[in-house]
Parts: structure tokens; C-alpha cells; sequence
């Protein structure tokens, strides 16, 4: 079966604790895992601001996981984010060879040497 590159970022109610928000990751986390998914990367972005107020919550904890898996992982995968009610908002795409490319570059550090590059000529 061919793997295929994916990125879903998911929101979290902000009313849950550090302990119950990190359980709900981990939680999404074995079920790429349990089939058959290889997580590549994870970033917490923490509480941030919504644009527009979702079920009355003006806030939410992000997250994003960068993974291979199969093409049949995605639909197990918002079948479980749809499941649980902590879970707000999500968004998962599938990468292609220059996403892939791109998000490589951002973990090395490409862009922030460039930007800080571009402040010591500015």
C-alpha cells in the first residue's frame, strides 16, 4: 500500500487542563500508530486566539502532526477527532513533494537564520 504524506492540525477546547490536553494528543497519536502511520512531526502551538468565536469559545489549544500513513489512516483518523467532544475544529491535507520540501527546510531552522539575516542588514 502506497504511504502518502499528510499534516492535520486539530483544536482543542481551552477548557481542559495541561494533563487532559496532552492525554487527548496522545490519544490521536495511537490511533496513527495503531494503523500504521509513521508521526514525523509534532509542534503544540499552545492556547491562541480563534478568528471567529467556534461553540461559543474564543480560544483553543493547537496542535499539529506531520505523518505517513496510508490513505485509508485520514478517515479513522477525523472519524476519531468527530468522536471526541474536546476536539473543535481540525484539518487534515495531504502534502506534496514541495509541502514535504518546505516543512524539511522549517524544522532545520532555514527560515529563522534567513530572518534574522534580514534584521542585521535592515
Amino acid at each position: 500500500m502506497e504511504l502518502r504524506n499528510y499534516e492535520t492540525v486539530f483544536i482543542l477546547t481551552p477548557l481542559l487542563n495541561e494533563t487532559q490536553m496532552q492525554e487527548t494528543v496522545e490519544k490521536f497519536r495511537e490511533v496513527l500508530k495503531e494503523n500504521g502511520a509513521d508521526v514525523i512531526h509534532e509542534e503544540n502551538w499552545g492556547l491562541r486566539k480563534l478568528a471567529y468565536p467556534i461553540q461559543k469559545k474564543s480560544t483553543g489549544f493547537y496542535h499539529l502532526i506531520e505523518f505517513k500513513a496510508p490513505t485509508n489512516v485520514v478517515d479513522m483518523l477525523e472519524l476519531a477527532y468527530r468522536r471526541d467532544e474536546k476536539v473543535v475544529r481540525f484539518l487534515t491535507t495531504a502534502l506534496d513533494k514541495h509541502a514535504v520540501a518546505y516543512n524539511e527546510r522549517r524544522r532545520n531552522g532555514e527560515f529563522k537564520s534567513q530572518a534574522k539575516k534580514e534584521e542585521v542588514k535592515g
